[in-house]
């Protein structure tokens, strides 16, 4: 071999050409698969969303949508029906607020002594319980807060409550959303620095004023957003609110008496005898839009506060 040779010297030689390897054909598949799987969803999504939108719009080529809005009286499936759907709204919005005072400061508190106190041993026993609680299934809260709650904790404490009642059911989906809460803000919680937490600690703070003053600030936007997904779970919610709340479409300030939300009354109708294409069949499609506008409304403001005090570590 000569000592001019390329080769010898770790050159390649000029006649192999230096080309970029191929993608392996298993790596295009995979990309092909992720990407039929985002547009399956989008399709999906956006089904559903004219379906809703074409019931709702043949709802209020019948029904004013002023009247529909601002209409105190909801009666759709009587012989001459009323179609005011602000009861439904504000007894919602009821459901939301307890059920929101139950859980969203409770799931914030264990997340904080998961995040800040908790030992590993600890850790290990608190999450499968959270988990076991996330995993039981709406329509068993349902007839626990029936069964249970109204005749074991409320009716000792309150006379004059009702077999079917809206705070019973609102305490049980505030316990429910308990486990969202908490592991979002938990997790949000972990990813702030452990170097906060330290200069913290290194000006005096305790672990409470470490905890409460610096970590739960510093991962604001994660919580908000945990707060936000649950208020949603609970707009939703419908299996424990048709059991437990009863089918009262009038709204009281009393939720010792019973209620319907609009979750509810979409489950009721759905399952009842209502023929298609009937104005009261069609009322599924309208209280579903305005369900849809509330909830897409909360997560925008999500979005916002979220985008606004976000901090990235």
């Amino acid at each position: 071999m000569s000592a001019t040779d390329p080769s010898a010297l770790g050159q390649p030689s000029r006649g192999v050409a230096l080309r970029r390897p191929s993608r392996r054909l298993g790596e295009r598949a995979i990309l092909a698969a992720l990407l039929g799987c985002g547009l399956i969803s989008i399709l999906t999504t956006l089904a559903i969303v004219v379906s809703l939108f074409e019931g709702a719009l043949e709802f209020f080529l019948e029904v004013s949508p002023i009247d529909y809005l601002t209409g105190t009286t909801w009666t759709p499936l009587f012989e001459d029906g009323q179609f005011g759907v602000l009861p439904l709204i504000l007894n919602t919005l009821e459901v939301v607020a307890i059920a929101a005072l139950v859980g969203l400061p409770l799931g914030l508190l264990v997340a904080i002594y998961l995040a800040e106190y908790a030992s590993p041993r600890m850790a290990r026993i608190v999450k499968p319980v959270l988990e076991l609680i996330a995993g039981i299934p709406t329509v068993v809260l349902g007839y626990f807060a029936l069964t249970f709650v109204t005749p074991t904790l409320l009716e000792p404490l309150f006379a004059d409550v009702a077999v079917f009642n809206a705070l019973s059911a609102a305490l049980v989906i505030g316990i429910m959303i308990v486990p969202l809460v908490a592991s979002i803000s938990e997790d949000a919680m972990r990813a702030v620095p452990n170097g906060l937490r330290e200069a913290a600690y290194g000006m005096g703070a305790t672990r409470r004023v470490a905890a409460t003053r610096v970590v739960v600030p510093a991962a604001l936007s994660g919580i908000v957003a945990s707060f936000v997904l649950a208020v949603s779970r609970v707009v939703g919610e419908t299996m424990v609110l048709a059991l437990a709340a009863g089918s009262r479409p009038v709204w009281a300030l009393d939720p010792l008496q019973s209620i319907q939300t609009m979750a509810a009354f979409i489950a009721q109708v759905a399952t009842g005898d209502a023929p298609a294409g009937s104005i009261e069949y069609k009322t599924i499609f309208a209280v579903g839009l305005t369900l849809f506008v509330l909830t897409f409304g909360l997560n925008m403001v999500a979005q916002r506060i979220v985008a606004r005090y976000r901090q990235v570590y």
